[in-house]
């Protein structure tokens, strides 16, 4: 059997080494290695390192935190699936991670079945969201302002926008005094012209494309 490849990157080498244990135990999984911060990831790639198809990546680290690393995966590894693993459960966190492009955000604490099924959901579906995760989005939807997107039609920012609050279509269907199969046409028209699966997708992807103010 084939089995899909993990690096981990966290600075605590003890929680690294369990990690990789716990990974190694799913039968689809495989760690190739860890690396202590963002800088030693990089050192690795430059060196040979293969591209995993998951990195699970702490936030505060030394020489080179989560965020920067981050944002370098983003930009020089787009096809590497990220979750994050963290201590750290401070909303802003959570929410600056998904939109640096994180696919997940779970705590260490996390039992083993959940990373198994973050791990299975990242790789089948492109994202997986706790409830940690769903509510940091649901406070910031309730607080955040939309920006126009010249990219979307104005109907569609302010379905978008009404997406990302607490609201049922049938809601939504009656604040835009829209007949419910047209907002359905609304949803189904933003999932192929973003290329999202579900309402969550929707909301990563307005906070993701700075749609969503943080």
């Amino acid at each position: 059997m084939k089995k899909h490849a993990v690096i981990i990157v966290d600075d605590h080498s003890l929680m690294a080494q369990a990690l990789a244990g716990l990974v190694n135990e799913f039968d689809e999984y495989k760690v190739l290695d860890t690396f202590k911060n963002g800088a030693e990831l990089i050192a690795g790639f430059n060196a040979g390192t293969k591209d995993p198809e998951i990195i699970l990546l702490d936030v505060k680290m030394p020489v080179m935190d989560g965020f920067k690393t981050m944002e370098w995966l983003h930009t020089n590894k787009p096809n590497v699936q990220v979750i994050v693993i963290s201590m750290e459960d401070h909303e802003n966190t959570v929410l600056k991670m998904l939109k640096l492009g994180a696919k997940g955000f779970l705590l260490k604490d996390t039992e083993p079945d959940i990373l198994k099924s973050a791990l299975d959901t990242v790789l089948t579906n492109g994202f997986f969201h706790t409830q940690l995760v769903a509510d940091a989005l649901l406070h910031q939807s309730k607080t955040g302002d939309v920006i126009k997107d010249d990219a979307l039609k104005e109907t569609e920012l302010e379905f978008l926008k009404l997406v990302c609050q607490e609201k049922t279509y049938n809601e939504i269907a009656d604040i835009m005094c829209k007949h419910p199969k047209t907002i359905d046409g609304y949803r189904q028209d933003l999932f192929d012209k973003l290329g999202v699966r579900n309402r969550i997708g929707l909301v990563l992807y307005a906070i993701r494309n700075d749609l969503v103010k943080l």
